[in-house]
């Protein structure tokens, strides 16, 4: 018997991972060949490109769903593979698949002709599919990096705009200081229990919190340090500072796949991580997200008031939603857990539909894009039905009933009412009214603001119309029945917590 026959399974569990290297490397090697051929006359790769990498994802999305294993440690320990995983895996690559469709219209008026953001983009998968496999720390710093280091490209992509250069600058040198976190609470955590594995980590802190010993004092800080490196990568409160700058001065494109793919990867990996492995220290670490998740709560809600900028308010809004999904982690319960995959659902369909909308707002008569909210004025008059979509989505985001966003925020509050954390269910329900105000604003200005100047906007490609009425149509009629996510939030839950 050979060696690598001892892996057969891990092999064929990993296998979708494989196939999307691959499948990279191939796109590289074809854009490289034909972007450059004088024989095909430079030819435009961007739309040829996109359509092969989202073919190449959605083969990836059905062999995770047919993946053979259902529950199986990988490589001694490095990666793991059960229902939980498998289910937020394919999230992932949906919400990259979606990102994707709604680029193409963006590439054409941005005039990009550069397929490298396609291969960065598919790399950045990628490193979350790996992240959400992790089960062990270096696995887990290593993936991450992998994701980050094509998110700094990918926000400074615009290399004539001093403001993209800047965002990836800036995201750059901030997300360096937040893997410095995770490196050292990493090396604390090694340092006092002679292991890096997740299950390893939860047989030796089993019994340990409360106790004076000098491991468990050990454990908690390096836990501390890289709960905070990952709250960092979420843009939690008080470490969102980068979020508004990056999101502003990144391409559009970018700031939408920012805004709804790596959160998902993020917050697995915090779920994995203390709800599996450090639920013993759950007093301890329960106290740093309760605390975090009223600051994101409270800077989401009254950091939007004064922005003017579309990007800036989306950023604030996204600040705020992580407040929210932190109220389910917090709770440390079932419920919690499944309240907060609900929430992750519905956040990332509502964020889909709304940046959807704002790559749809290319100026006609004039160079470049809606970016105050000014620009929406004359909306309502040229274009009524996505004047309609956004106050939708809007109501939905603030949390009206009966749209999705009430049912996310319904679940997220409840679990903490039966946690007895009733302060934040009261601060996420007032921080939801001060939220409704500068939503509410945004519909002002597209139905009663006094217009000034009209403003006429090219009409939208089939794609982002089709991805458009797909997310509304969720958002809308999502409470006559929501059974299917009720069950699939569930299961991963179980999963996880039993």
């Amino acid at each position: 018997m050979s060696f690598l026959s001892l892996f057969d399974n891990h092999f064929s569990t990993t296998f979708p991972e494989s196939f999307l290297l691959l499948a990279i490397s191939l796109l590289l090697v074809y854009g490289v060949v034909f972007s450059t051929s004088l024989s095909q006359n430079l030819p435009v790769m961007t739309r040829s490109m996109g359509w092969l990498s989202i073919l190449s994802l959605g083969i990836v999305c059905l062999l995770v769903l047919y993946t053979p294993s259902k529950e199986l440690s990988l490589f001694h320990g490095v990666l793991y593979h059960d229902t939980f995983t498998r289910f937020v895996k394919v999230f992932i690559l949906g919400g990259a698949i979606l990102c994707l469709v709604a680029s193409f219209d963006y590439f054409k008026r941005e005039r990009i002709n550069a397929f490298e953001y396609l291969i960065l983009f598919m790399i950045a998968t990628l490193g979350m599919l790996l992240i959400v496999a992790s089960n062990d720390l270096i696995s887990m710093y290593l993936a991450i990096e992998m994701q980050s280091l094509c998110l700094y490209v990918l926000a400074a992509f615009k290399k004539r705009s001093a403001f993209s250069t800047e965002a990836g600058l800036k995201y750059f040198i901030l997300g360096a200081f937040s893997s410095g976190l995770l490196l050292f609470g990493s090396s604390l955590i090694y340092g006092f229990t002679g292991t890096t594995n997740f299950e390893e980590l939860a047989l030796l802190s089993t019994g340990l919190h409360g106790s004076s010993s000098f491991l468990a004092n050990g454990l908690l800080v390096g836990m501390i340090f890289v709960g905070s490196g990952l709250l960092f990568k979420m843009a939690a409160a008080p470490l969102h500072m980068w979020s508004p700058d990056v999101y502003e001065g990144a391409p559009t494109i970018v700031s939408a796949f920012f805004a709804i793919v790596p959160k998902i990867a993020i917050f697995s990996l915090i779920l994995k991580l203390f709800i599996y492995s450090l639920y013993d220290f759950l007093g301890a670490w329960q106290q740093l997200f309760l605390l975090v998740s009223f600051m994101s709560m409270l800077v989401g809600a009254f950091g939007a008031l004064e922005q003017r900028k579309i990007k800036r308010l989306l950023a604030y809004s996204s600040i705020g939603h992580v407040g929210y999904m932190l109220i389910g982690l917090a709770t440390g319960s079932l419920e919690g857990v499944q309240g907060l995959l609900i929430y992750i659902a519905v956040y990332m369909v509502m964020s889909l539909n709304i940046w959807t909308v704002v790559l749809s707002l290319d100026f006609r008569e004039k160079e470049g894009r809606a970016q105050y909210l000014t620009d929406l004025t004359s909306l309502s008059k040229i274009n009524p039905l996505l004047a309609i979509t956004i106050t939708l989505t809007m109501f939905s985001m603030s949390g009206l009933p009966p749209l999705a966003g009430f049912c996310a925020k319904f679940y997220v509050f409840f679990s903490a009412m039966e946690s007895s954390l009733y302060i934040l269910a009261i601060v996420g329900v007032l921080t939801s009214c001060v939220g409704s105000f500068y939503y509410m604003r945004v519909i002002k200005v597209i139905f009663f603001e006094k217009v000034s100047r009209w403003n006429a906007f090219y009409s939208m490609d089939r794609e982002k119309s089709i991805l458009l009425g797909g997310t509304t149509l969720f958002i809308l009629f999502f409470f006559l029945y929501p059974s299917p996510l009720i069950l699939l939030t569930h299961k991963m839950a179980l999963s996880l917590c039993l």
